[in-house]
Formats: structure tokens, sequence, C-alpha cells
């Protein structure tokens, strides 16, 4: 169901996993069952191999931000529990408008996604979330799927935003041009402002 060859998360920062206190961490790894202690092993060796940077609250749960180009930065968490991986991002918050438009439109991407799916929750705002199996836990994994994420995050960031917040952009046109402020931010929404401004 991938889409092709899914981008690397590689270039993305220099790795860190906390500066937690080590004594707790590692008694509560020990704690844990053999496959869920060696899932997050291999959660932490693989952000170490790609140089990413991540918070750790808590053993087993690392917090990395992916850098994109469109939208500034896509906050994902990477959480061992004792089945599966779970993957979750945070993507936009619930649409001021053309709600049926807006969610079809993230629907529609799903089938030809991998790892991880458009999701809502009870209030309506939108997420990328997915599972992996324990076993499937690796460097090369990792790296796939984080790169899914950012790719998913940043390709469908503006799209989504045209459809489910364009009054608001059109008033955030109409302020800046009147106050004289630079557009040059709003140039994936030139279809919002007047044909002749030139964004600067």
């Amino acid at each position: 169901m991938a889409q092709g060859p899914a981008p690397s998360s590689r270039s993305l920062g220099r790795a860190g996993l906390g500066d937690g206190p080590a004594a707790p961490g590692l008694k509560a790894v020990a704690e844990m069952p053999t496959s869920q202690a060696a899932a997050t092993a291999a959660v932490e060796a693989a952000l170490a191999a790609l140089e990413l940077t991540a918070e750790s609250p808590e053993p087993g749960s690392y917090l990395v931000r992916l850098e994109g180009q469109r939208k500034l930065a896509t906050m994902t968490w990477l959480i061992v529990g004792a089945h599966s991986l779970h993957v979750e991002a945070f993507f936009c918050r619930q649409p001021d408008e053309n709600h049926a438009r807006f969610y079809r439109f993230l629907l529609e991407r799903n089938g030809r996604m991998y790892g991880v799916h458009f999701a809502v929750d009870e209030r309506g705002d939108v997420y990328l979330t997915g599972r992996l199996p324990l076993a499937s836990v690796s460097t090369e994994e990792i790296d796939r799927v984080l790169g899914c994420v950012l790719s998913y995050s940043d390709d469908n960031f503006n799209p989504a935003l045209a459809i489910g917040f364009e009054s608001s952009i059109r008033r955030e046109w109409a302020w800046r041009i009147k106050r004289g402020e630079s557009t040059a931010n709003l140039r994936a929404f030139a279809q919002f402002g007047p044909a002749s401004h030139d964004p600067g």
C-alpha cells in the first residue's frame, strides 16, 4: 500500500534521548516484558542511528520533532506498548468550514498511505496514527515510518488548510495588505489574495 520509496528521516536532527535520571528508567525497562524491552531498546537505537532528537518522559515513550517545508514541525509520538508500537502525530485542529470536503480529502488519501493513516478525535482534530508489531521495530522501519509521517503531514498540510480554513486565510490576507505587512508566508494560498498582489 506504500506510494513508493518512503522518504528518509535521517537529515532531521541530532540524537538526544533526554537527560532524566538513569536508575528509574533502567528499573522500568527491566520490569517490561522481554518483547517490549527489546522494542524499547530498538527504538532508542534507531533514533540514535538516524540522528533524531527525542524527548523521553518515560521509558518506551519518545516525542520526535520532524521539521518540514510547508508544516513547520510535526511532533510525533513513538510509544512502545505491550504488543505494538503506537505512532501518533498531530496534523491540525478541526476545520472551521467545509467539514465534509475537508474530511473526504483526508480519507481519500488513507488508502494510499503506509504505516499511518489520518484519524480524528472526539473534537474533530486530525492526527496521523498507526501501530506496528513489536517484532517489526528496526532502524529501517522507524526511518520509513517517520519519513512517511513527515511526507504525509508536509504534503497535505496546505491543501487541507485551503479547504478547512479558507475564510480565515482570506481575512489574514486582507489584514496584512491593509497594514502593509509581509504576505510572503501566504504565497501557498495566493488564490485567496488579490490577483495583482506580489507577496513580499
